[in-house]
């Protein structure tokens, strides 16, 4: 049987989603847990995409096959029961076999948090420290000029001669959080984004706040399509993967 799961994690403990060689990961974790349930038979498991090392997720989604029939709410219980607790399942759901993870993603929501007040040591881990104040209003101009379908060549860290960089933002946002005007939620919506994409924008976006560079420079550099020319990359603790849509 194919099994959906939404889940969320703290990223900090691990290096990263994906399965590494003698590295501690969420994918390894979750493929653990589930080889208990299914009669102690190796499970793969499938994400939506994977996260970097500190990353967080609120919403992450993958799927894998069970050769035992479990219902959604038994399984559930089953994976929080063996998983570590800053890994924790949401919702399980039963798909068809033909149902895939990462193929069938029509959208995803990512968002990143910073703090522009004094430091903060219990959120260290969670909220970017940046602990200096922004142009927020000159962020807002900036950040409009990723919204559409565009080459993201200038925003992906390795392997720059990717064949296809194309990715389209439909939706852009920064804004102070409502508890605390001294955090700033920075929110991206799209069809899907390159590794290091968001935190490289972000890493930008944070050169326009500090008045460095010009908002328009954003356009110009996205259109360069020559990652040479925005070599700052946000650190990965303020980044959450928050919504994975099908």
């Amino acid at each position: 049987m194919r099994y959906l799961i939404k889940f969320s994690y703290n990223g900090h403990a691990y290096c990263g989603f994906q399965t590494q060689p003698d590295l501690k990961t969420i994918q390894e974790e979750l493929e653990k847990a589930l080889k208990k349930i299914n009669d102690n038979k190796k499970v793969k498991v499938q994400a939506s995409g994977r996260t970097d090392k500190g990353v967080h997720a609120l919403g992450q989604t993958a799927h894998f096959d069970l050769d035992i029939k479990i219902t959604e709410h038994k399984l559930k219980r089953a994976l929080n029961s063996n998983l570590p607790k800053d890994i924790h399942i949401i919702e399980t759901v039963e798909k068809d076999s033909n149902f895939h993870a990462r193929y069938m993603v029509k959208s995803k929501k990512y968002q990143y948090i910073l703090n522009m007040g004094e430091y903060n040591p219990i959120e260290k881990d969670y909220v970017y420290q940046y602990n200096y104040i922004l142009d927020i209003k000159m962020m807002e101009r900036a950040i409009k000029y990723f919204r559409g379908t565009h080459d993201f060549r200038a925003f992906v860290t390795e392997n720059v001669k990717k064949e296809n960089c194309i990715r389209t933002i439909s939706n852009v946002l920064i804004e102070k959080d409502k508890m605390n005007d001294e955090k700033v939620i920075i929110t991206f919506e799209g069809n899907g984004f390159l590794r290091y994409q968001v935190r490289n924008m972000v890493g930008l976006l944070l050169k326009v706040g500090q008045k460095k560079i010009e908002p328009e420079k954003v356009k110009e550099i996205l259109e360069s399509c020559d990652r040479s020319k925005n070599g700052v990359t946000a650190p990965s603790e303020g980044l959450y993967l928050v919504e994975v849509k099908y």
